[in-house]
């Protein structure tokens, strides 16, 4: 719990150095939030509750939305953190500057985030308690920067190119592999195609799965009234 806490705060040091870089690199980048930094409170607790019980899968998304940018819980739908995770009364402070389409509110929040609402229903659902998930799965967001334009559109972590872009990837490269060196990891899940394709560029000797992203933008996650996702969730978990 120490070393993934220790690999955390890493990230999130290494990830606001480069922010400057970033803006002035990519060009479609002009806002970039690192909830690590301002939310790192609840982030923390996530860490010292969950990341040392046993988990032995590792669910790997791309980038905070809007649930991990007011919570700092990777999906972290904020009625899911509050009332499942019980993850409360943590001060969660403001990024350096604020872009007046993207307020960021905390733990309170009240706008629910879809993905991490589907994505921790269908864990309790199966396990039933937060404890009870972290001996078996724990999540980890692969980039920590919430990143969008000047509409605040979010632009995802595969938008970006350039020298700032790589140092990027190589930073957070190195934390996935604290994770999951440190965790015993065996399973490395990929939420979506490009956290998979992430993964399998670091690690060769466990195994790489993935599942679709559970976001409503996706039609496959629409399906059914969400059901088609959660069957093809729950077949690579194999639960």
């Amino acid at each position: 719990m120490d070393a993934i806490l220790e690999a955390a705060r890493q990230l999130r040091d290494d990830a606001s150095e480069l922010i400057p870089k970033l803006i002035a690199d990519c060009k479609q980048i002009d806002w970039i939030y690192n909830p690590l930094e301002y939310a790192w409170l609840p982030h923390s607790e996530w860490i010292h509750r969950f990341s040392g019980n046993g988990a032995n899968t590792l669910l790997v998304g791309m980038n905070p939305g809007h649930g991990m940018g007011n919570t700092g819980v990777p999906f972290g739908c904020p009625e899911q953190v509050r009332d499942f995770l019980e993850i409360v009364n943590l001060d969660v402070g403001q990024p350096p500057t604020l872009h007046p389409k993207r307020p960021v509110y905390g733990l309170e929040c009240p706008k629910p985030e879809v993905s991490g609402r589907r994505i921790w229903t269908f864990l309790a659902e199966h396990y039933h308690t937060p404890k009870a998930i972290s001996e078996h799965i724990y999540i980890v967001n692969h980039c920590p920067l919430w990143m969008f334009n000047e509409a605040g559109q979010n632009i995802t972590p595969d938008k970006l190119t350039g020298q700032a872009a790589k140092q990027l990837k190589e930073v957070c490269d190195r934390h996935l592999r604290a994770v999951v060196d440190q965790m015993g990891i065996t399973r490395v899940i990929g939420v979506g195609r490009y956290a998979q394709k992430q993964a399998a560029t670091i690690f060769n000797e466990i195994e790489i799965d993935w599942v679709p992203h559970p976001s409503p933008a996706s039609p496959f996650a629409n399906q059914n009234g969400g059901a088609d996702w959660r069957a093809a969730f729950a077949e690579v978990l194999g639960i």
